[in-house]
């Protein structure tokens, strides 16, 4: 089981984070970052599942002081306001000091994966952040807006081709852009890693070309 922890940035803004240490054999650090809803019980859970995987894991509240975290007891807590948190955030643009602190706060390699709102600012974290080894965006609906940055490091898009959220044209903007980086497809809606829209053979398959990533990009000889 995981435990909530205090972090601050290198400036020296606190703010909170979920952390699950590893199970036996550490396989590196994973910086996981949340959708709008915060670090809800489900992405708790998620971090813990993957610790029990090898992986020390930090979730860091990416809207911390708005009540996205802690005290987040449901999946679905009230969006009202969420969104214009959100997007008054830059889409996760404000918050990359945030990112960095938890990239720094773990032994390397480091990697880094996030959904929805969190998918759109590791895209980010991808192009900007230090110490990164491999990242993965989960239907980042902001990506779209943000094909100017391009990541630094080994990275691959997941994308439902039933997301009422990011049309076709979008995905195809995004791959046109960046024909280099993976940008895999599943027969789902947005958020099938998530409670709200789980597509079970969608996650599964996502998570495991996500893990493979890492494991290609920690420089460990091939065991996947």
């Amino acid at each position: 089981m995981g435990e909530r922890i205090a972090l601050a940035t290198r400036g020296g803004k606190p703010f909170s984070a979920w952390r699950a240490a590893p199970g036996d054999a550490r396989r590196g650090g994973l910086v996981v970052l949340h959708a709008i809803w915060g670090v809800t019980p489900h992405i708790r859970a998620f971090c813990d599942g993957l610790a029990a995987q090898g992986y020390e894991v930090i979730a860091p509240s990416l809207l911390d002081g708005t009540n996205a975290f802690p005290d987040t007891d449901t999946d679905f807590p009230i969006l009202t306001g969420r969104l214009a948190l959100g997007e008054a955030s830059g889409w996760g643009a404000a918050a990359m000091d945030v990112v960095q602190a938890a990239i720094d706060a773990l032994d390397g390699p480091v990697y880094l994966l996030g959904f929805c709102f969190g998918g759109s600012t590791a895209w980010l974290a991808a192009a900007r952040c230090e110490g990164l080894s491999a990242v993965a965006c989960f239907y980042g609906g902001e990506i779209i807006n943000r094909l100017g940055e391009t990541p630094k490091v080994p990275t691959i898009l997941h994308f439902g081709t039933q997301d009422e959220t990011i049309p076709p044209q979008a995905v195809a903007a995004i791959t046109a852009a960046h024909p280099d980086l993976p940008a895999w497809l599943y027969p789902a809606g947005h958020a099938f890693v998530a409670p709200s829209g789980y597509h079970e053979d969608s996650a599964r398959l996502a998570m495991l070309r996500t893990l493979q990533l890492f494991h290609r990009s920690s420089g460990a000889k091939s065991e996947m």
